[in-house]
């Protein structure tokens, strides 16, 4: 955290020193002067445009581009022909005298109203609305619940969120990072729920963020994480509301960022990642039966192949009698050790998902499905892998594919290299020193200061391998610190004392 610290406060002062350099600049009663500062400032861009109105002693300036001509005939035009031209009769607008907020606001999509002999600016909001339509989210893929995602535009995820949460104590705060880009990103919060630490070392963080563009929510999550340079998700990111309120009433906050679908959810454990919409709209038996088997696709995705490579090398006696005879039949042939048998079939695994993702959607699945077929049959005919090997990595790319994180998928199948080395020079004390060094990595972790594999207290086990009836969960996660802890106000006030 000592480094965290120092890197931070190097980047203040560093953003304090660059917002220093522009200083408000004053507008004149000179129209022509206002203009040309404006042109200059925007480096005479082509999709300025500056329309001088009857008389030339009035302009409004634009970017084409970015506003809507409608909006202009609408909210300008039409009320200056109602009010005999008396701009101060309109009520939707905004005033400065600082030509630099002008220039900010003609880039945020308004237009800028000028009068000669007046050094007030007037400003109208007509942006261009270009949004996509409300959709479900095409990587979170839920069989029962809500069908509707987020999408680009951070004012319709926000009302995503106001219509699951309609109270008062629902706090949204909005920010702009990023020194050029100038991105909008939103934190969500409910006040009294969430732990006000948290918050206020959230806020911190995004404060002290310093960088010219700030384009993704992964970008913008690497400045504010812990660990940087784990391979673990610290935060879970998803495009669902029902999931991001879900979250939210349990102390949680959300990051919302402008142009972006991508909402973060912090601080969250290494469970969290485990957990599917799914979970909660079916009987929590089966919730509980499918979440163990995610977990246990954890431990079978960074395992299984480094343990085929350590019994098929060093510990065959593991091996029951009648299956030695065929299981080295399979592998006699082989040319190469096991440990170029696994990685070259992790390869062709990866090739064949990379392509399937980029290829068009009716293309992708028939690559998919035709390349995993030929390659792995002409792959074994050729002798350059055994039939056991090519089972172990379908398998293991099975399990990986099971989480609903695909953040937490990536970093699976990241983790069974170096397990694969470890086994292929040790055997299985490689695999158990492996494991061992990711669960004090995982122990060492956290998010947003709060542990990230933290000890499964009793409470908490109610929703994290398991999951019971929903009227038994009556408390938030002891880890998030709630000033609220219990769910009801009838809970909080009987056992508030206790």
């Amino acid at each position: 955290m000592g480094f965290f610290k120092q890197k931070n406060n190097q980047q203040v002062q560093e953003k304090v020193i660059r917002e220093d350099k522009m200083p408000p600049h004053r507008s004149t009663a000179s129209l022509e002067k206002n203009i040309r500062y404006i042109q200059e400032e925007l480096k005479n861009s082509t999709d300025l445009k500056v329309r001088l109105l009857p008389g030339n002693k009035q302009a409004l300036l634009y970017l084409d581009d970015i506003t809507d001509p409608d909006k202009m005939q609408r909210y300008i035009f039409t009320p200056l022909r109602e009010m005999d031209g008396d701009i101060q009769k309109i009520k939707d607008r905004e005033e400065s005298d600082d030509l630099n907020k002008a220039v900010s606001a003609l880039l945020e999509g308004k237009s800028i109203y000028l009068i000669e002999g007046n050094a007030t600016c007037y400003f109208f909001n007509v942006q261009q609305n270009v949004t996509r339509a409300i959709m479900e989210p095409m990587n979170e893929k839920v069989i029962k619940g809500s069908h509707d995602g987020f999408n680009e535009d951070i004012k319709q995820n926000i009302n995503l969120i106001r219509r699951r949460i309609q109270h008062r104590s629902l706090t949204i705060k909005k920010q702009t990072v990023g020194d050029y880009t100038e991105s909008e990103i939103a934190l969500v919060y409910v006040e009294g729920i969430v732990n006000p630490g948290v918050v206020k070392e959230l806020e911190t963080r995004v404060k002290n963020i310093s960088s010219d563009a700030l384009l993704s929510a992964g970008a913008f999550s690497e400045y504010i994480e812990d660990r940087t340079y784990s391979i673990f998700p610290q935060f879970l990111s998803t495009e669902r509301p029902d999931k991001t309120v879900s979250q939210l009433m349990e102390g949680r906050i959300a990051i919302l960022f402008a142009n972006n679908p991508t909402c973060l959810i912090a601080p969250v454990t290494f469970y969290a990642f485990y957990q599917s919409p799914d979970d909660y709209n079916t009987r929590w038996l089966v919730a509980t039966y499918i979440r163990l088997i995610r977990l246990f696709s954890f431990i079978l995705a960074i395992t299984l192949p480094s343990f085929y490579i350590a019994v098929v090398g060093f510990h065959y006696e593991v091996i029951p009698e009648e299956l030695i005879s065929p299981v080295l039949g399979a592998i006699r042939d082989i040319a190469y050790p096991p440990i170029v048998e696994a990685v070259l079939m992790v390869i062709v695994i990866e090739l064949i998902r990379e392509s399937g993702i980029r290829l068009p959607s009716p293309i992708g699945s028939t690559i998919g499905i035709v390349g995993g077929l030929v390659i792995g049959d002409a792959i074994v005919t050729a002798g350059l892998v055994s039939n056991l090997m090519v089972i172990v990595i379908a398998l293991t790319s099975l399990a990986s594919f099971v989480v609903p994180s695909n953040e937490m998928s990536d970093s699976l199948r990241i983790l069974t290299f170096p397990l694969i080395i470890l086994s292929s020079v040790l055997g299985f004390i490689g695999i158990a020193f492996g494991l061992l060094m990711v669960l004090i990595h995982l122990c060492r972790m956290e998010s947003l200061g709060l542990s990230y594999f933290t000890p499964i207290q009793f409470r908490d086990l109610k929703d994290t391998v398991i999951r019971v009836p929903q009227f038994l969960m009556k408390r938030r996660p002891e880890q998030l610190e709630s000033p609220r802890p219990y769910k009801s106000n009838e809970l909080s006030d009987k056992h508030g004392k206790k």
